[in-house]
């Protein structure tokens, strides 16, 4: 019973220093949250609270603040994550609904996660490597040329002129449309360049020759890693709001929003798409970035997390709406890669 109240005040503090960014005094907490005991009694379990290292006294006579270890026990008692409204549902649904290609769903996910959160967000393109091949569609131009449609995963869709050393007939592009999906389609990318690499030495001529000039232009399409690794960000205005309480943590924060390598490292590995991962403070992987927290989680067609996204921001953050918003927006980003 001790132990469930003194959780109970130290969420009370969390929440009110969130709010306000005052440290928070046993009067206000009694005032403010219905606590059902004595301010004596809360005093009693701050004093507990800060001994365990939990909130801290910044100055004497003042109240106390949170510190990492409380956030993290805060986070880790979460027994749901906050709700989304239906306002904020609909946002989502809206705002990404009208993204026509790949480029832009992650744009305006960068820009909705910046606005749902009024933090610093940052998303990972889905990684090529990991993806697999959703469809191969093969359209003639021309007696000798192609339109050769790559179609992955990741909802990325590459095109690709096709040029053929001889004329090839609708019933031979049939059969090589068939063959290049057989050999490729639901593979990741690195088993569809070896299925689609032995393609053309089962074949006699001139279907060697056609086959093969297919397969070069599908294998180099795949090996293009061009989007491997970018970082879309947004909402770096918003760290303006938090003032001098959060000012010697800019200039690195802002630093390492300009490094994609930092920023790849900051947001982790993708591994399951769904799970919400929050580091705060020092669990980060750069001490100069120890006054910050990073909210995470990977998105991807299924249950493959292709990349990852999530906000970035002070230790002194909404941790429940920030976790409901990065998780919302990774589900609907999903959604529409598994729809694509």
């Amino acid at each position: 019973m001790q132990n469930d109240r003194r959780l109970a005040v130290l969420r009370a503090i969390v929440e009110d220093y969130v709010a306000t960014e005052e440290p928070v005094g046993s009067k206000a907490l009694v005032e403010r949250h219905g606590l059902g005991v004595s301010p004596a009694t809360v005093r009693n379990d701050m004093a507990a609270l800060e001994e365990e290292g939990y909130i801290t006294q910044p100055h004497t006579s003042a109240g106390r603040v949170p510190t990492d270890k409380g956030y993290r026990l805060f986070v880790d008692r979460l027994t749901t994550v906050k709700p989304m409204s239906q306002a904020e549902k609909r946002a989502i649904v809206s705002f990404l609904d009208g993204a026509v290609d790949l480029d832009d769903v992650v744009g305006r996910s960068v820009r909705l996660l910046s606005q749902l959160t009024r933090q610093v967000a940052v998303v990972q393109y889905p990684t090529l490597a990991r993806s697999t091949v959703r469809h191969i569609e093969l359209v003639q131009l021309a007696p000798t040329r192609l339109l050769a449609v790559l179609i992955l995963s990741t909802g990325r869709v590459e095109q690709r002129l096709v040029e053929l050393p001889a004329e090839v007939g609708e019933e031979s592009l049939a059969d090589v449309r068939r063959r290049v999906n057989r050999a490729a389609t639901g593979e990741i990318i690195a088993e569809a360049v070896a299925g689609l690499g032995r393609l053309p030495d089962e074949l006699p001529a001139p279907d060697h020759g056609i086959t093969k000039a297919v397969v070069d232009v599908l294998v180099e399409a795949m090996q293009d890693h061009r989007a491997d690794g970018r970082i879309a960000v947004g909402g770096t205005a918003n760290l303006a709001r938090y003032g001098d309480s959060f000012d010697s943590a800019v200039r690195p924060l802002l630093e390492a929003l300009e490094e994609q390598v930092v920023l790849l490292k900051l947001l982790g590995e993708a591994t399951s798409s769904g799970m919400v991962t929050v580091r705060i403070g020092a669990e980060g992987p750069y001490e100069q970035l120890s006054s910050t927290s990073v909210v995470t989680t990977g998105y991807g067609p299924g249950d493959d997390a292709l990349a990852m996204l999530g906000v970035v921001g002070p230790t002194r953050m909404d941790y429940p709406g920030t976790m409901a918003a990065v998780r919302a927006v990774a589900r609907y980003v999903s959604r529409i890669l598994d729809e694509a």
